[in-house]
């Protein structure tokens, strides 16, 4: 399962609530190595593996990422190994990546679900990034104007949805009941890209699987 959007999108808040439905080790994720530095309240390990760039170098040139892209001036990439122990348990896999990312990895894992999570609207998103006070406005504007690009990426993947971003949201309510831009499929469904049948959805008369099959 690759979980990807723009950034302050809530991927990390829908990925836990993906977890939690599960039963207990069912569903695990890989956690994503990065060389920009923890937000307060981010744990190595947890949310990511915060290495430094000659780290990262040495790993991209033994070959230890399964991906990786520049994203805001800083490296991100998924561990090999890291995903090749999660997959010898057993379990299903979650990979929470950036857009760049997700595009690779479609190459790499073509049998992977990716879904794609939108924001309900730029002014939300806006707010989401400023209320974190971690990066200057001229940072926040280049992450709006690429989130801006990325979502002309929706239509490659799998599903889509939108998402209540704001900080003051109560993520029970974080889906946003609203008509999907993506396909003529009922609300927060999206039709299949490529012609198969994922395990565990059953195909409405359009193709399209709604996104809590999954």
């Amino acid at each position: 399962l690759v979980i990807s959007g723009p950034s302050g999108v809530g991927k990390d808040a829908a990925l836990a609530a993906l977890i939690a439905a599960r039963p207990p080790g069912s569903l695990r994720t890989v956690v994503t190595a990065t060389t920009r530095l923890p937000r307060p309240g981010e744990r190595d390990g947890v949310d990511y593996r915060f290495v430094s760039h000659s780290t990262f170098q040495a790993w991209l040139e033994e070959g230890s990422l399964l991906e990786h892209a520049l994203v805001y001036g800083e490296y991100k990439g998924v561990p090999r190994a890291a995903l090749e122990e999660v997959l010898a348990t057993g379990a299903d896999v979650a990979l929470r990546v950036d857009v760049q990312g997700a595009a690779a990895l479609r190459a790499l894992l073509p049998g992977a679900v990716r879904i794609f999570l939108a924001a309900e609207s730029e002014a939300s998103l806006v707010r989401r990034l400023t209320s974190r006070k971690t990066e200057p406005l001229g940072a926040l504007e280049r992450r709006v104007g690429t989130a801006r690009r990325e979502v002309a990426a929706a239509r490659e993947f799998d599903y889509g949805e939108w998402r209540r971003v704001d900080e003051e949201s109560d993520e029970r309510h974080a889906r946003a009941r609203q008509p999907h831009p993506f396909s003529h499929a009922a609300p927060l469904s999206f039709p299949f890209s490529r012609s198969r049948r994922q395990p565990g959805g059953r195909p409405g008369r359009d193709g399209s699987v709604p996104v809590g099959h999954h």
